[in-house]
């Protein structure tokens, strides 16, 4: 797939992480998924917290707004498998 200025991208199945928040008392889960590009690899990961969500990047990722990474996340989530098939359910 094509992501706007890295080029082609390959991305790895959704991984479920642990994330501790800044300023939050509680663990929360979260979706981590890997990139590899010709610019390097990155990956972003997707936390919810309180019904927001919040997006962080890393790598070649490191440094975009919210609305890029979260854009650029589900550009490179697996195309759904059907009806149930939620790759962002935390719960």
């Amino acid at each position: 797939m094509q992501i706007e200025g890295l080029g082609e991208v390959r991305a790895s199945e959704p991984e479920r992480v642990i994330l501790r928040m800044r300023g939050a008392a509680v663990t929360v889960s979260g979706w981590r998924i890997g990139a590899e590009t010709p610019r390097g690899p990155g990956t972003i990961v997707l936390a919810e917290q309180a019904g927001q969500k919040f997006y962080r990047g890393e790598g070649v990722f490191l440094g975009w707004s919210q609305e890029r990474l979260e854009a650029a996340y589900l550009a490179l989530l697996p195309p759904s498998q059907g009806p149930g098939d939620d790759h962002l359910q935390l719960g």
